[in-house]
């Protein structure tokens, strides 16, 4: 079953079990005693430092394992912020964070901080500019991912920090997604990544503090990890996790090389296959592994229960997928179409036949979906040359279909008001009329919800 969602977890790489099956023999005790098991334990947690502060470009003291790249996040920023609470109480973040950054940063908020969030573009990039514009004398911490977990859109971290050091504002980089691929370059000050980001085990974070950076450990401490991860630690994990990201280096150049053209076809054939469709990301700077792509009138959820069935696993940030019933917050910040989303990440070793035949079942999938759902007779009313639809109580996409269905029946200059009370219609009307060449005039006040006025244009 051909597994296309690498950037959520990839599969184990075969370094990594071997490591991590080593370590449990001789790894077991604790590193910090000093008999001969503790020593050779800490022979195995020196040497799995060294490995991973080599691939991360930093000193191996400026490096501690943390239980998960969340806990390194949240310990990485609350650290930080602590450090520079004399400088001020502000922190700057893009809006396409990892959630982990975004939490952190609503917990510095409830404390009493100050947040700004530094917008994107259609394509998910931010704008130098905009953190330059963001700085303030009482700035404490700039964030800023190294690549976008759910588009794959690479940022421009080492012009970020540029302007960051000149400020004398330490920017940390939340580098999980392409501390595989290499690098991160720049002159940041903190990093944080995951191991089971690139085919390490889960349950294994590093964070990176530069040295001259002011940090403050937050929360009860220890004698371990320089007091910034307290606990035992899990050694044959962290054995594992090195080695493997030692391994997935020597592999990357190559590899990036054939999962760029993998991806790239994806890109391209998935619009000539699939109508009404809108590939999001940047084009060029970008991630090797990772694309993603908007379907119109179809349910996010039941599509991708359909790719299961069809034996392929692939995520999605449409808001039919989740509790909330909201679209991913990274769609939503880039302004693109959000129903029907699916995001395609290859991992390593990914077959060629696999994603022809992925290109092959999805037009029939998406069909299927359509026709599954429906055209809904929408509730209208024909006032001179507006239509009101009434899609209150009414979930993604159907709120788009019944706009879709009824845009025809008023003339050229005439105006749809749909009404609507789900949050994800808010990204997607405005998406869709970009998409069919339709002018989104915006949204007012209704009794019930929101109305969203689209004029006719064509």
């Amino acid at each position: 079953m051909p597994y296309f969602d690498a950037a959520s977890a990839a599969p184990l790489h075969p370094v990594a079990r071997q490591a991590l099956l080593a370590a449990l023999d001789d790894g077991w005790a604790d590193p910090s005693r000093l008999y001969r098991e503790g020593r050779k334990a800490r022979m195995l947690l020196d040497a799995a430092r060294e490995a991973a502060a080599e691939a991360v470009g930093c000193r191996a003291d400026e490096l501690t394992f943390t239980p998960s790249g969340t806990r390194a996040v949240h310990a990485g920023v609350s650290g930080a912020l602590a450090g520079r609470r004399r400088t001020g109480r502000h922190l700057i973040v893009s809006a396409v964070e990892h959630s982990s950054v975004l939490h952190s940063a609503e917990v510095f908020e409830t404390e009493g901080g100050a947040v700004a969030q530094v917008p994107v573009g259609r394509t998910g990039a931010v704008e130098v500019g905009s953190y330059e514009a963001a700085l303030r004398p009482d700035t404490a911490l700039a964030c800023l991912q190294s690549a976008n977990h759910e588009v794959g859109t690479v940022q421009p971290v080492a012009e970020v920090a540029e302007v960051c050091r000149t400020a004398g504002v330490p920017l940390l980089v939340d580098a999980a997604q392409s501390l595989g691929w290499g690098r991160v370059e720049g002159g940041w000050s903190l990093l944080t990544a995951s191991a089971h980001k690139w085919g390490g085990p889960a349950g294994v974070g590093l964070l990176v503090v530069r040295k001259g950076v002011r940090f403050a450990v937050q929360g009860a401490s220890d004698e371990r990890e320089s007091g910034r991860a307290p606990g035992f630690e899990n050694l044959p994990a962290i054995v594992a996790a090195a080695a493997s990201l030692r391994a997935v280096r020597a592999e990357a150049e190559q590899e990036a090389v054939r999962l760029r053209e993998l991806t790239a076809r994806i890109r391209v054939r998935v619009p000539e296959l699939v109508e009404d469709v809108e590939v999001v990301g940047d084009p060029e700077r970008r991630l090797p592994g990772i694309v993603t792509f908007s379907c119109l009138y179809v349910d996010g959820e039941t599509l991708l229960h359909e790719l299961d069935r069809e034996g392929f696993s692939v995520s999605s940030g449409s808001s039919c997928t989740s509790s909330t019933l909201t679209p991913s917050h990274v769609l939503k910040a880039m302004g693109v179409l959000s129903e029907g989303n699916v995001r395609v990440s290859l991992p390593a070793g990914t077959a060629e036949g696999d994603v022809e035949r992925f290109l092959a079942v999805l037009p029939g999938v998406v069909a299927g979906v359509r026709e599954k759902l429906g055209a809904p007779v929408p509730t209208a009313t024909v006032h001179a040359a507006e239509v009101v639809v009434d899609s209150l109580g009414k979930r993604c996409p159907i709120p788009v279909i019944e706009l879709a269905k009824v845009i025809g029946t008023v003339p050229v200059g005439g105006r749809v008001r749909v009404l609507s009370d789900d949050e994800a219609a808010r990204l997607d009307i405005p998406a869709w009329c970009e998409m069919r060449g339709q002018e989104y005039e915006g949204e007012e006040k209704a009794e019930r919800g929101t109305a969203y006025l689209v004029r006719r244009l064509s």
